[in-house]
């Protein structure tokens, strides 16, 4: 069966206050940006803020599992560093990453009123990584040995194993929370999800002190109950779309339709984690070189308090990449070109203003920001040196991240097989982050710190340079993108989604 033209049952647009605002020529250039801006700031209030406290709560539940190990000592704080960023961020790379397909397909699906796919792509994305789950625990299992292969100290390695041990059954939760996280966002339901973190970690925190310091379970215990929390998110947030009247358009119950079709998401989502596991690593490399430095204990914790807060300023970055590629997606869907454009560049400017005030924060704080992680005056100054090259890292991530809202941008395409993903542009940024991280940015470091043995500063020094030649072509290719071509692409989409459906429909009642 051919697919009808885009035009011949064109949806009606959605009318929104922002694309009024910018296609009215009547009103002069600045009041439209004056309110065109007081517009969009009003719905990233509204979308940011939750998001940003999800991502940042657990982000730090996280961390504070590894604060509570660097309490245990020196080589234990090393210990889960190591753990949680050679082998479980790995895991949370590939997991998020192809957990963003559902974002991309529900926000465009929800933009567009075609409410009851949204279900549907959160079941396959749920089917997928639940599978992909199963090959992820195998490297957990064998933690230690990819570890010793790595270069890493023997007692160092034998430690981490044990923290990362605890954390099997995180990889399965984060297999649940992901399209569910994006099943929400994609409807601006971000508020619970906020409310559900915050009570997770408030419960977080005193359970991981009974259980690491009363009852003794160190880095396994630790572990375990971080595990357990993530658990609790993800279950909580299900129970939420099962009872709440917002999500009865959009949640359908299981169908056993989540099963068709797996293929071409399972190319949309590997495509989605590729990129997203490429920049992962590359953020967590830093950690790996230091294991080879001399010292590699300090090394490891003075890089371990500056990737945590990193790791925290990033997450606000990335709250603000999930609302962008909400903003983006429901705005083409809803055949919006102008308002997607101006989004990207709204919330990359408040992104970017945060970033610089933390950055400000860290060279005024550099001399004790350690001792929230650890004691020692050692650790303390070897911080110091580093904050420089944190301040620049945090004013990098806070543009780098808000500028991948490439996945919205996804294109599917019917076959004679079914359906197949063009991911055009997943592939162009998958191309960047190779050749500006690991030719310019890896190979740079290393010459740096070990060749001319500026050690930890030599390393980030080199991989700053591939970050900030990276975000400066991705200002470029998101400068250049027609909006206009986009909404005919997600247009097309849901008019040969519509085909598929048909044609599936036709062929259950002839049955």
């Amino acid at each position: 069966m051919e697919p009808k033209e885009a035009s011949s049952e064109e949806p009606p647009r959605v009318r929104s206050e922002l694309e009024d605002v910018l296609t009215n020529t009547d009103l002069p250039y600045w009041q439209r940006l004056r309110s065109a801006t007081w517009i969009e700031l009003k719905i990233l209030y509204r979308l940011a803020g939750p998001a940003v406290v999800v991502y940042l709560l657990n982000n730090v539940t996280s961390m504070s599992s590894q604060i509570f190990c660097g309490h245990l000592g020196n080589l234990q704080l090393a210990a889960a560093n190591l753990g949680n960023t050679g082998i479980q961020v790995f895991a949370y790379g590939v997991m998020l990453g192809m957990g963003s397909a559902v974002e991309t397909l529900c926000g465009q699906a929800y933009g567009a009123h075609k409410y009851e796919m949204l279900g549907m792509y959160m079941q396959r994305s749920m089917i997928l990584l639940m599978a992909t789950a199963i090959p992820l625990t195998l490297i957990y299992v064998f933690s230690k040995q990819i570890l010793l292969l790595l270069g890493e100290s023997t007692i160092i390695a034998s430690e981490a194993a044990i923290f990362v041990y605890g954390l099997i059954p995180q990889i399965y939760a984060y297999a649940a929370n992901f399209p569910i996280q994006k099943f929400l966002q994609a409807q601006s339901i971000v508020a619970p999800s906020a409310y559900i973190s915050a009570a997770t970690f408030a419960a977080h925190l005193p359970l991981t002190w009974i259980v690491v310091f009363k009852l003794g379970g160190g880095l396994l215990g630790a572990a375990l109950v971080l595990s357990f929390s993530w658990w609790v998110v993800a279950a909580a947030q299900f129970v939420y779309i099962v009872v709440s009247k917002r999500c009865e358009r959009t949640w359908k119950g299981f169908k056993l339709e989540a099963f068709s079709g797996l293929w071409g998401f399972l190319k949309l989502s590997v495509a989605s984690a590729v990129m997203l596991t490429l920049e992962t690593w590359y953020n967590q490399i830093l950690v790996l070189f230091a294991g080879h430095l001399k010292h590699p204990e300090i090394a490891l914790d003075s890089l371990s308090v500056c990737t945590t807060i990193s790791g925290w300023v990033f997450t606000i970055a990335a709250g603000f990449n999930a609302v962008a590629s909400v903003r983006v997606g429901n705005e083409v869907g809803a055949g919006h070109p102008k308002s997607a454009a101006f989004a990207v560049v709204a919330v990359t400017t408040v992104s970017l203003s945060i970033a610089l005030f933390f950055a400000i924060l860290v060279l005024i704080f550099r001399h004790v920001i350690s001792y929230i992680f650890t004691g020692g005056t050692t650790v303390a100054n070897a911080v110091s040196e580093l904050a420089p090259f944190l301040a620049v890292s945090i004013i990098l991530n806070g543009i780098q991240p808000v500028l991948s809202v490439d996945k919205s941008r996804c294109m599917y395409v019917y076959e004679n097989e079914g359906v197949a993903v063009g991911c055009g542009w997943q592939a162009f940024v998958a191309y960047v982050n190779v050749g500006c991280y690991y030719i310019i940015g890896i190979p740079l470091g290393v010459l740096l710190g070990f060749k001319f043995d500026l050690g930890a500063k030599g390393i980030w020094s080199g991989m700053i340079g591939g970050t900030f030649i990276q975000t400066l072509i991705l200002i470029w290719a998101t400068c250049r993108t027609d909006w206009i071509k986009e909404v005919e692409k997600s247009k097309n989409r849901l008019v040969l989604w519509e085909d598929k459906k048909d044609e599936e429909d036709k062929a259950t009642s002839d049955d």
